[in-house]
């Protein structure tokens, strides 16, 4: 009953009226770009090839259909066709290939399917209510290793045996009688009652005679309170190399759900909160041939009690100070990548994020060995290497691996001899290494890369022993490829500013043309002219040139204002010439600039594609430098642009709704109005993984939390606000904004509204939705901006 008047309050007092009647002088609607794909068409996606390298299947719904289908396309000819849903079906998956590349072996619905490359025979190995996982080829090329339930199987290829090679069991294993007391009881039993004498005699001569007429089996592993996660074994098929983890039992937070099929509200379970107790990751061994398990002891990693350098800030008495722990850290040991002929290499990650070591793993013992240890004193990331980039690590011959490292300031490609040490650098320069492939025959790298411009992507190959980078693709923009089987033919997916994402296919070769094989936007979108934002660089305080997208008043036809667009995540860049992921953004921002105003949408600090420095610029005080450069962005809007400094907005979703936040709560002045999209208004109440790696953790580093969060500067508040939030947010929770609403009712601010959503989650679903947000959003800007009002309050 609570919760329901809760609902209603906030739904019918605090929410503002939606209107469509808004003065608009663009071609375009609000309605009509909110739709979607609807409106733009709907663009491939899911690329895969077929086996042969002839046909490149995706996603696609050309018609307008309720859903999307799978479709081909002939590489030579283009000729596209819709396929069936069984032949959807039989569609080979991503699975390993062996070592000549003639078989491939993969998972569909939770069964295993052998394919020979040579003839297209497909040969079903398992056909079971279990479901089975993580196919993959023995060393000897002889048999498939897979996973069901908690343990690993061999089915041999020849005769098409099965055999279990693990018994892992849940819980503990039954135990004797333990401690003084029940010893001395049950042997004081046994002399007393004869009987259970006998019968205690008998069931051990029982169990003796059963065990000398068992086969051989695997040895039970008892995993007692830890939940087993991966599992690898060796290529020899001796060692296995498994994960488990021992659950710490945090608290989640309850998302109440209104609107329900049912009529009932049901609470849907999301994410603990940053800080919490935190489950702890083991990586043991389990030697087939001893029969025993033993761990791989992380306590000797060089540096691992290290203490991080913001501790001392805390220090009772500074000069006491010590810079190590007693006890180690924790870590997360990624999973072995073996050699060919069975070495194994592991990514570690302390749980504090502040370092990772590559190591070689021996796996007779548990040795770990460095290789390469990155530390950062704020925290590790980067593409190929941070939190959510494990497996960017393999080998090159059985002396040399490769991973990614920021040393140098960008991420980068390098090489290590296992044997004595030697890393070496392939790639250099200010530039990043997005994505890496190692070609079937090892020496070449397939790359991804921004070393043309920080705003393009493009395709390069790389030699494995070090080289110039040799550019394939050309066309200005941005590419997602897509390597045939076979490696001579790339399906890439390309776009513009102007051109959502298209199909193409062209040879993997310096030089050669990109083919367009789809057309999916409508004939709607085509007939606008779309702008493609000018790039520029906002000239900071500290000297930093912040790149910026820039959307001009149609025509020249400017209006005198001004809205800055604040993007999410943080991490991720949205000044590029490729068609961007925040698309109907990009469109609104047409429709405002064909009504007069200027936009500017900056990579402000922390976003991605530029190296180490600019990513951890907000280490310890997000809302510093990152609003920083949206203050230094409304100045040169008013120096460069003649924009009218008291008619400038700022809006924003969840990580640019937080900053939007803070703009007007802190920057006084500057900003008219601002709309802030599912907001984090306390970074305490985020989640772990994102948010310790930029703050710490509450208890540990207080200040930091503080100086971050909006609900601490909520007296500050000046200008316009409009708040838009979805109350079934598993991600920034409804509980964050309505704490923030408490806290300026407490204070008595009347110059903010809230708009509620109540079937939407943090990324809306609903056209209705998007297009009331933004109606509202629009109807802000336009009724506080475009005539020169009060002063700023």
């Amino acid at each position: 009953m609570k919760k329901t008047f809760l609902f209603l309050v906030l739904f019918c007092v605090l929410s503002i009226p939606a209107t469509s009647q808004v003065p608009n002088q663009s071609a375009l609607s609000i309605g009509q770009i909110m739709r979607g794909e609807d409106f733009t068409g709907c663009l491939p996606t899911s690329i895969r090839w077929s086996e042969d390298s002839r046909t490149i299947y995706f996603s696609w719904n050309p018609d307008g259909d309720t859903l999307r289908s799978t479709y081909g396309a002939d590489r030579t000819t283009g000729d596209i066709r819709k396929l069936t849903p069984a032949e959807t079906r039989d569609l080979p998956e991503d699975g390993d290939e062996s070592r000549d590349h003639s078989r491939k072996v993969y998972a569909s619905q939770g069964d295993l399917f052998l394919l020979d490359r040579n003839t297209s025979e497909v040969r079903r190995i398992t056909n079971t209510l279990e479901r089975e996982s993580d196919p993959q080829f023995s060393g000897d090329q002889g048999s498939v290793i897979y996973r069901a339930g908690n343990n690993l199987y061999r089915w041999s290829i020849g005769d098409g045996s099965t055999t279990q090679l693990t018994n892992f069991v849940a819980g503990a294993e039954r135990s004797e009688p333990t401690g003084e007391q029940e010893a001395w009881l049950e042997r004081d039993q046994m002399a007393v009652i004869g009987i259970l004498a006998e019968r205690k005699g008998e069931e051990e001569s029982r169990k003796t005679r059963e065990k000398a007429l068992e086969f051989s089996r695997p040895k039970a592993v008892y995993l007692e309170n830890r939940q087993l996660r991966e599992m690898d074994i060796a290529p020899d098929l001796r060692h296995v190399v498994y994960h488990v983890v021992v659950p710490a039992g945090d608290r989640n937070t309850q998302v109440p759900d209104y609107v329900t099929g049912t009529g009932y509200t049901r609470e849907l379970p999301a994410r603990a909160k940053v800080g919490g107790p935190q489950d702890r990751h083991e990586t043991w061994i389990f030697d087939r041939e001893r029969d025993t398990a033993y761990r791989v002891d992380p306590t000797r990693i060089p540096g691992i009690r290290d203490k991080p350098a913001y501790l001392r800030e805390y220090a009772k008495d500074p000069s006491a100070w010590v810079d190590t722990f007693e006890q180690a850290r924790e870590v997360i040991i990624g999973r072995p990548v073996f050699s060919d002929g069975g070495r194994a290499v592991v990514d570690i990650h302390s749980e504090d994020q502040k370092d990772r070591w590559i190591m070689t793993l021996d796996r007779t013992d548990g040795t770990l060995r460095p290789i390469d240890r990155q530390h950062d004193d704020a925290w590790i990331g980067g593409p190929g290497i941070g939190w959510m980039d494990r497996g960017a690590l393999g080998w090159i011959d059985e002396s040399t691996v490769w991973f990614q490292s920021e040393e140098s300031g960008y991420s980068h490609l390098y090489t290590a001899d296992v044997s004595d040490g030697t890393i070496r650098a392939l790639t250099r320069g200010e530039f990043e290494i997005q994505q890496v492939r190692l070609s079937r025959d090892r020496k070449t790298f397939y790359v991804t890369s921004n070393k043309q411009s920080p705003f393009e992507q493009h395709f390069y190959h790389l030699p494995a022993k070090g080289g110039p980078m040799v550019q394939i693709t050309r066309a200005e923009g941005g590419h997602e490829v897509t390597l045939s089987p076979d490696e001579a033919w790339l399906a890439v997916r390309f776009s513009t500013n102007t051109s959502p994402w298209e199909l193409y296919v062209m040879p993997n070769r310096p030089g050669a043309d990109m083919k367009q094989v789809t057309e999916s936007t409508t004939e709607a979108f085509r007939a606008y002219p779309w702008q493609s934002p000018e790039i520029v660089f906002v000239p900071a305080r500290d000297g930093a040139r912040v790149p910026a997208s820039l959307y001009k008043p149609r025509d020249g036809k400017g209006n005198g204002a001004a809205v800055l667009f604040v993007h999410g995540a943080g991490y991720l860049q949205n000044v590029h010439r490729w068609w961007p992921s925040y698309y109907r953004e990009h469109m609104f921002h047409q429709l405002l600039a064909d009504n007069g105003f200027t936009v500017l949408a900056l990579d402000f600090r922390a976003s991605s594609g530029y190296g180490r420095d600019w990513r951890t610029a907000i280490y310890r005080h997000m809302g510093g430098a990152d609003l920083d450069d949206q203050v230094d962005g409304a100045a040169y809007l008013v120096e460069e642009m003649g924009v009218d400094a008291g008619r400038i907005g700022i809006y924003g979703g969840s990580y640019g709704g937080f900053l939007t936040l803070m703009a007007l709560c802190t920057s006084p002045g500057t900003f008219r109005s601002g709309a802030a999209l599912r907001s984090v208004t306390d970074w305490a109440h985020y989640n772990h993984g994102y948010t310790s790696a930029i703050l710490n953790t509450p208890v540990e580093d207080s200040l930091a939390y503080r100086r971050s969060s909006p609900i601490y500067y909520a007296e500050g508040l000046e200008g316009n606000l409009l708040m838009l939030h979805g109350m079934v947010d598993t991600n920034v929770h409804f509980q964050d904004i309505v704490r923030l609403s408490q806290r300026f009712i407490e204070l008595e601010k009347e110059n903010w509204e809230l708009a509620v959503f109540p079937m939407e989650g943090h990324g809306f679903r609903e056209a209705s939705s998007w297009t009331d947000e933004y109606r509202r959003i629009y109807k802000l800007f336009l009724e506080t901006l475009t005539e020169a009002g009060p002063p700023v309050k």
